[in-house]
């Protein structure tokens, strides 16, 4: 039997990603139980940590142990009570599985739906919110399939004034997009990782503001075996006791009531993430995102490619390059991990075939991983048979990067040479 050992790979696509090597010094740190001093104060210390990553001074800001999509389901199913009404507007891939778990959930869901690579106005989701009268208006921010960040800014006001409760999945945004969770009014969040944090899949950090609190504390229920007088037992429990936000909140909360066995190492794991992030800074973290993702844009471009969808409302961490019709695009992306060990992604539903997905995050939003992505890409298009301009890529996002540069913008995550 040989050991895990996997072959060397920079990751490039839409997520996972290359995660930060702090990181992966964090997770091989030695465990502690989960009830010694240490370990609390670690989790308060995280908590702290991602009050600031996600903008917001909310007291119910803790780590669901599980991917992205563990964090989307103990949100929506601790706040929808079956029947509630939620509204989904879905633009990709993630809205309909924001829809799909509400409906697991026992919701009764409305979705609205524009084409995929467009984003929705706030009047078109004001409209909807007004027909619907849902309890909770659910919206990714980011959707990875389509490349498409929708505009939340102005959501938390319209949510307000019609008494609805706020959750956006970040998971594709966080670290790499403007985020401001109280500033935009949004009642909960949920996020992974993966992706702009830099770090492996398997921790959730989610918020909860104060008036998301008050809907799981009336379906707040203390379990059996660790109940004390005058505890609650609710008539309406929360459908799943792993990810039942109320419990989860009182395993991180003082009275620290056992619910599951923290995943110590992916606290570790999520609490460098969040210390890597603000030691660089918030903003200065966005901008390089931004740069590299520019940068990557105008690669791509440069080689004669296409790209899918309204580039005024693209994230910033990844491009959906558009498969020229002479190439197989299963076989470049081959090539690229089987020649160069790169990983691209390919995209879902209508995408499926016809774009390439590539990411600019985290530890790899850097120069070197954007040039070093770009020629190997020319060269394996080359390979295949399609005309490109020889280091037309490369250059184009070295200009890129020689005007942040010029803008005071750094190219590279805090600690790697630039």
């Amino acid at each position: 039997m040989l050991p895990v050992n996997p072959p060397a790979r920079l990751l490039m696509g839409p997520g996972p990603i290359t995660a930060d090597p702090r990181v992966l010094r964090a997770l091989s740190t030695p465990l502690v139980g989960q009830y010694d001093p240490w370990m609390t104060t670690t989790m308060n210390e995280t908590q702290a940590l991602y009050r600031r990553v996600f903008g917001t001074d909310n007291d119910a800001t803790v780590l669901v142990d599980g991917t992205s999509r563990a964090g989307i389901e103990a949100a929506l199913v601790s706040l929808l009570v079956p029947g509630d009404r939620v509204l989904v507007p879905v633009f990709g891939r993630f809205g309909h599985l924001l829809a799909e778990i509400a409906g697991r959930a026992g919701a009764e869901v409305h979705t609205i739906e524009t084409d995929w690579g467009q984003v929705f106005t706030p009047s078109a989701i004001e409209d909807a919110i007004v027909r619907v009268r849902p309890k909770v208006l659910a919206i990714v921010q980011g959707d990875t399939s389509t490349t498409m960040n929708q505009p939340l800014d102005e959501l938390g006001a319209i949510c307000d004034r019609h008494g609805v409760l706020f959750y956006t999945d970040a998971t594709a945004t966080i670290g790499g997009n403007p985020l401001e969770v109280d500033a935009w009014g949004i009642d909960a969040v949920s996020a992974g990782l993966q992706k702009c944090l830099g770090g492996p899949s398997g921790s959730a950090p989610l918020t909860v503001s104060p008036r998301a609190v008050e809907v799981l504390d009336q379906r707040r229920s203390v379990e059996a075996g660790i109940r004390e007088p005058g505890d609650e037992v609710s008539d309406e429990p929360i459908r799943s006791n792993y990810l039942d936000l109320a419990m989860i909140l009182d395993y991180w909360g003082p009275r620290r009531l056992n619910h599951h066995t923290e995943a110590a190492s992916m606290l570790y794991a999520a609490n460098e993430c969040a210390r890597i992030l603000l030691e660089e800074g918030r903003d200065a973290v966005i901008a390089r995102h931004e740069t590299a993702g520019s940068a990557m844009l105008a690669g791509v471009r440069a080689l004669g490619l296409g790209v899918f969808g309204d580039l005024g409302h693209k994230m910033h961490n990844v491009v959906a390059v558009e498969i020229p019709s002479d190439v197989v695009g299963d076989q470049v992306r081959a090539s690229m991990l089987d020649d160069h060990g790169i990983e691209i992604g390919t995209s879902f539903g209508p995408l499926h075939g016809k774009v390439w997905r590539i990411g600019t995050m985290g530890y790899n939003a850097r120069k070197d991983a954007v040039v070093t992505t770009l020629a190997a890409l020319e060269h394996a298009l080359r390979r295949a048979g399609h005309a490109v301009p020889q280091g037309g890529g490369v250059d184009a996002a070295l200009d890129v990067y020689a005007a942040a540069v010029s803008a005071g913008v750094s190219g590279s995550p805090v600690g790697v040479p630039a």
